[in-house]
């Protein structure tokens, strides 16, 4: 049986643009406030952004069929997308205007195997260090019991 998925997003870079001129935590508090789109890869993805707060964001997701690798599981990519986007933004959420980030390094950690059946999961990202130039950020992926279903830590670089 076919399945479809539709979806649509605005321009990504209307956004990015935006957020060059602003404090990381007010960048990501008009996103979840409507004022500013969110960036196509969370439609993409169907990620939902539970909460940010300084040093800190949730993500959530339902795991679906089109999230799903060769062997019927979620794709190892779909899980570090998620526990990047939680590090990122607990990042992101600290930074003043006119200063960014890129990742320099990834580390995840698959702990259980998530399928349609596991229920909703929520990546928790949280800033271990920040320091002038690099940040260490870590998420955990876990479902409403609390069970850890992955793990991740990132390097990053603070562009000023």
């Amino acid at each position: 049986m076919q399945r479809s998925r539709t979806f649509t997003w605005s321009d990504p870079m209307e956004g990015a643009t935006q957020a060059r001129n602003m404090p990381g935590q007010a960048y990501l508090d008009a996103m979840s406030a409507g004022t500013i789109d969110f960036p196509p890869l969370l439609h993409t993805l169907d990620f939902k952004v539970e909460g940010v707060r300084e040093g800190q964001a949730v993500f959530s997701f339902q795991p679906q069929e089109f999230h799903y690798n060769p062997i019927g599981t979620v794709h190892g990519g779909v899980i570090t997308a998620m526990l990047d986007s939680a590090m990122g933004c607990a990042l992101h959420s600290t930074l003043e205007a006119g200063a960014g980030y890129t990742t320099l390094e990834i580390k995840v950690n698959f702990l259980k195997a998530i399928t349609i059946k596991t229920g909703i999961l929520k990546a928790t990202g949280r800033i271990i260090h920040a320091g002038k130039r690099t940040a260490l950020t870590e998420a955990t992926l876990a479902d409403e019991t609390g069970t850890v279903y992955a793990h991740g830590t990132s390097t990053c670089m603070i562009l000023r």
